[in-house]
C-alpha cells in the first residue's frame, strides 16, 4: 500500500521512467497499487487480479479490466497475497493457478511467484517450491508456460526486518534448481528461455551479484523502488552487470 497518494505514484513513476530512458537493453514495470494505474507512467504491471472474467466479484478486479488500462504484467501468488499478515485468507496454489490462467488467456504477462518461508538443512524447502510451480501451472499448455516470468522470493528474506538476502552462489543454484521443474513440465527449450528474476530485499549493493552470478533475469524490487534515486541505482548496477 505505497506510495500514499496519486501525486506520489505520478511523481515516483515519471521520475523513474525518466530515469530509466538511457538504459536501452532493460525494461522497467512499475506495479502501483491498483487505483494509482491510470495516473502512472511507464510499462505498467498489477499487483493483483481476480480469477473470474466478469461477474458479481464487488472489489476485485479482473485480467481484462488491467488490461483496459493498459497493464501488460500481473503479479500472481505474492508472498503477501500467499501469507498475509492478517492471518487466513490467503492465495492457494489453487487460486494462484486460475488467477495465472486468466492472465494467459487475456494476453497479459504473469509473474508468478514461488518461494519457501524458511530454509532447512535437509533441503526440503526445494520440494515446497517445485510443488508449487507445478500446481501452479497446471493445466498449462506446454507451449504458453515460456510466457510466464518466475520470482523466486524466499519469504525469510523479505521486508525491512529481514537479517540477509540471498548470496549470488544461491541464487544461482536456485535459478538452475527452477529451470529443472520447468524442464520436466514443459521442456528443455522452454525452460531454458523462461524468464527467472528474484525479489527479497533487493538494494542497489546486492542488486548486480543476482544478475551478474546468479544469472538472474531480473529483479522484483519492493521498498527501494519508492526512491527514485536509489531505484534508477540499482537499473544501473544492472545495467552494468
Amino acid at each position: 500500500m505505497n506510495p500514499k497518494s496519486v501525486r506520489q505514484a505520478k511523481d515516483i513513476s515519471e521520475k523513474i521512467t525518466r530515469g530509466a530512458k538511457k538504459f536501452k537493453n532493460i525494461s522497467v514495470v512499475i506495479a502501483p497499487p491498483a487505483p494509482f494505474i491510470g495516473a502512472t507512467k511507464g510499462i505498467l504491471g498489477a499487483q493483483d487480479v481476480f480469477y473470474e472474467k466478469d461477474g458479481a466479484y464487488t472489489g476485485k478486479i479482473s485480467a481484462d479490466i488491467l488490461k483496459s488500462l493498459a497493464v501488460k504484467y500481473v503479479i500472481v501468488g505474492h508472498s503477501e497475497k500467499r501469507y498475509p499478515l492478517s492471518g487466513g485468507g490467503g492465495d492457494t496454489d489453487e487460486t494462484i493457478n486460475k488467477k495465472l490462467k486468466a492472465v494467459l488467456n487475456a494476453r497479459l504477462t504473469p509473474v508468478l511467484c514461488v518461494g519457501e518461508l524458511t530454509r532447512d538443512h535437509q533441503s526440503h524447502y526445494l520440494h515446497f517450491i517445485k510443488e508449487q510451480i507445478i500446481r501452479a501451472l497446471k493445466n498449462v499448455s506446454k507451449n504458453i508456460v515460456g510466457k510466464v516470468i518466475v520470482a523466486y522470493e524466499p519469504v525469510w528474506a523479505i521486508g525491512k526486518n529481514a537479517k540477509n538476502a540471498l548470496d549470488g552462489e544461491e541464487a544461482l543454484h536456485m535459478n538452475i534448481f527452477i529451470r529443472k521443474v520447468i524442464a520436466d513440465i514443459a521442456g528443455a527449450t522452454t525452460a531454458k528461455k523462461i524468464k527467472i528474476i528474484y525479489g527479497g530485499s533487493v538494494d542497489v549493493k546486492n542488486a548486480e551479484i543476482f544478475i551478474s552470478l546468479g544469472k538472474m533475469d531480473g529483479l522484483l524490487v519492493g521498498r527501494e523502488s519508492l526512491m527514485p534515486q536509489k531505484f534508477l541505482g540499482i537499473i544501473e548496477n544492472v545495467n552494468r552487470a
